[in-house]
């Protein structure tokens, strides 16, 4: 491969959009300075789907820089059971930031993501269509900056735990 290849596709490298919180602050200051829009979202992405797709497009369409925010292995297993999460945390951010409508990724370990949006301070706050604006975490505190909180149509029969039932109902077991 020549040299040039080499560089252009180290220069696209997805793992320059996984931040720790102290990383991301900074990022998010130039954001605003030039006047983009921050719109943040988060969840667990145990198995990348379609469905995690279409939401991650939409909220970006919301501004100029989604912030996508993904529990940790513990957090995940706290939430959804002792065999999640399917894939370990550095892989879940490296293929999340690979997602071109994605511009960065932070992991936290708290219950909910309260902390890290009261630190982002988002403009917008998006989660899936299985979220009343009312029950999504942060709302209050976004909506009283000024901001907007979405709650996002899914995509039809596209979940992970459809997706790991599908599996078991095929296989008998997870191959």
């Amino acid at each position: 491969m020549p040299d040039s290849r080499r560089k252009s596709l180290s220069s696209c490298s997805s793992e320059g959009k996984i931040h720790t919180l102290a990383t991301l602050l900074p990022v998010l200051e130039k954001q605003r300075q030039e006047g983009r829009t921050i719109v943040f979202t988060n969840g667990c992405f145990d198995l990348l789907h379609a469905g995690h797709v279409e939401v991650l497009e939409e909220a970006r369409s919301l501004g100029d820089f989604l912030v996508v925010a993904m529990n940790t292995d513990a957090s995940v297993s706290r939430i959804k059971g002792p065999l999640r999460p399917i894939v370990p945390e550095d892989r879940r951010t490296r293929v999340m930031a690979a997602v071109g409508a994605v511009d960065a990724v932070i992991l936290f370990d708290e219950p909910t993501p309260l902390e890290v949006i009261m630190a982002i301070k988002p403009d917008v706050l998006v989660k899936g269509g299985d979220w009343e604006v009312s029950s999504i975490v942060g709302a209050p505190f976004v909506l009283g900056r000024g901001g907007e909180v979405l709650s996002i149509p899914l995509v039809p029969d596209s979940s992970t735990t459809g997706l790991v039932e599908m599996i078991i109902k095929k296989y008998g077991r997870c191959p």
